[in-house]
C-alpha cells in the first residue's frame, strides 16, 4: 500500500476526523497508487493518520475511507458501512413516512463519493469520486443483498465526475431495468419520478420534510411554485388544501410529469397551472402585471459552484427574493431555499433581509429548514450541510 505524507501541520484537520486532504497539503507519495486505490495518509514525522481512497486529478487529493489503524478496506468493509447505513434509517423511522429516501450519504455515512437512493423496490446509485469508482462492484454486489431490491441502476452523470478524471456512467447495475415512472409514497402523497432522465436521481428527496411543512401553512392559499420541477411542492400545497397552484419551470417534460402527479393524487387538474418559463423573467412579468399570491416557494437549483461565484449568485438569490417579496400579499408566506454550499446560513439570511428591505416589505423568520433526515450531516464534516431555507411571514 501507497503511503501519503503530509505537509508539516497540515495533519491537524485530520485529527479532527475531518475526511479530507487536499493536494496543497501533500509534501510526497511514497509508491505509485493508481486512480482510487487505497493509500495510508502518514503525518511529516511518520506517524499514521488515516487510510483513503486516492484521486491523482483531483484537489481532493485523498477521500478517507478509515481512521482506524486496525480496519482494512476490503469488500467486508463495505457490507459493515452499508449496513450500518441501512440500519440508520430504519432507526429514524423513515420507511413509516415515505417509501423513497437516502440509503447513504456519502462522507456523511462513511463512504465518500456514494450516493445511494431507494425508489420503492429500486435503488439508484451515484459512484462520485475515484474510491466509490474502484469498488462499484462490490457496492453492487452488497446492496443486493441488504436490500432484496428488484434493480439497481447507476446515474452517475454529475460534473463532478470530471475533477475525479472519470467519465459519465448511466445504466442499469443490476436486476430490472427501471420503468419509465416510479410511483413512490410520500406523507400521503403520490409522486411519479423519472429516475432515468430526472435531476439528481430522480427527485429532490432532500425537501420531504420542507414539503410537509408548507403542506401546513396551505390551507386556503394560493401558492406560486418557482423552480417547481415536476410539482413537489405543489401536490404539498393541495394536500393541505391549497386553493390554487401554478408551477414555473424552464423544462417541459418536468412539468409534463407534474400534470401527471395532480392527476395520480386525484386533485382537479383545473387547480394547478403548469408555465414554462424562465422564472426571473416570468416573476418580472407578475410584478408588472400586479398578479399576486398568498404562498411562494423559490427553490432555485445551485447558484455557486465554486467560492469565485460567491458574489454573482448572491446577486441572483437577491434579485428572485426581491421580485418574490414584491408579488406576495400582506399575510403572505414565502419558503426560500439555497442548496449552494458555499452560501453559508448567515449570508442567505443578509441577502433575504436586503431583498425584503429593497421590496419595502416587513418579513418575520418563522422556519428554519434544512435536508430531510435521511441526509444526515456528520458532526466532523460539517460540508454535508448543503441546504438552507427560510420560510418568512410577509407584512
Amino acid at each position: 500500500m501507497a503511503d501519503v505524507i503530509l505537509k508539516g501541520s497540515r495533519e491537524k484537520s485530520l485529527t479532527r476526523h475531518h475526511p479530507w486532504v487536499f493536494s496543497g497539503a501533500v509534501d510526497t507519495v511514497r509508491g505509485k497508487p493508481g486512480r482510487g486505490e487505497t493509500v495510508d495518509i502518514l503525518s511529516p514525522d511518520g506517524r499514521w493518520l488515516a487510510r483513503g481512497a486516492y484521486s491523482p486529478e483531483s484537489q481532493i487529493r485523498v477521500r478517507v475511507w478509515t481512521f482506524d489503524p486496525e480496519e482494512e478496506v476490503s469488500a467486508g468493509f463495505f457490507g459493515l458501512r452499508l449496513s450500518r447505513s441501512i440500519e440508520s434509517r430504519r432507526a429514524i423511522g423513515i420507511e413509516q413516512a415515505a417509501d423513497a429516501f437516502r440509503l447513504v450519504n456519502s462522507e456523511s455515512d462513511g463512504l465518500p463519493g456514494l450516493i445511494v437512493d431507494r425508489y420503492d423496490r429500486f435503488l439508484v446509485c451515484q459512484f462520485l469520486t475515484a474510491g466509490a469508482e474502484r469498488w462499484k462492484d462490490a457496492v453492487v454486489s452488497w446492496l443486493e443483498r441488504l436490500t432484496a431490491c428488484t434493480g439497481i441502476y447507476e446515474r452517475s452523470d454529475a460534473d463532478v465526475r470530471a475533477k475525479e478524471g472519470l467519465p459519465p456512467s448511466v445504466g442499469r447495475l443490476s436486476g430490472e431495468e427501471p420503468p419509465e415512472v416510479i410511483e413512490i409514497h410520500e406523507h400521503g402523497c403520490r409522486y411519479l419520478v423519472d429516475v432515468r432522465h430526472g435531476h439528481k436521481t430522480g427527485f429532490y428527496l432532500d425537501q420531504r420534510d420542507n414539503r410537509a411543512c408548507l403542506a401546513r401553512y396551505a390551507s386556503g392559499r394560493d401558492v406560486l411554485n418557482c423552480f417547481s420541477y415536476t410539482g413537489g411542492f405543489s401536490i404539498a400545497a393541495l394536500k393541505g388544501g391549497a386553493s390554487h397552484a401554478v408551477n414555473v419551470d424552464s423544462s417541459g417534460s418536468a412539468l409534463g410529469l407534474a400534470a401527471r402527479n395532480v392527476l395520480i393524487n386525484g386533485f382537479d387538474p383545473g387547480s394547478v397551472e403548469n408555465i414554462e418559463a424562465d422564472v426571473f423573467t416570468l416573476l418580472r412579468r407578475f410584478r408588472d402585471s400586479r398578479r399576486s399570491f398568498d404562498l411562494i416557494v423559490l427553490d432555485p437549483p445551485k447558484f455557486a459552484e465554486s467560492k469565485g461565484q460567491i458574489m454573482r449568485a448572491s446577486r441572483g438569490y437577491k434579485d428572485i427574493n426581491l421580485l418574490a417579496l414584491k408579488i406576495l400579499k400582506p399575510g403572505g408566506i414565502l419558503f426560500t431555499f439555497s442548496c449552494s454550499g458555499l452560501i453559508e446560513r448567515d449570508l442567505f439570511q443578509k441577502i433575504v433581509s436586503d431583498a425584503a428591505l429593497d421590496a419595502g416589505r416587513e418579513a418575520s423568520i418563522i422556519h428554519w429548514l434544512t435536508q430531510s433526515s435521511d441526509h444526515p450531516v456528520s458532526l466532523n464534516f460539517p460540508e454535508a450541510s448543503y441546504l438552507k431555507g427560510l420560510v418568512c411571514l410577509v407584512k
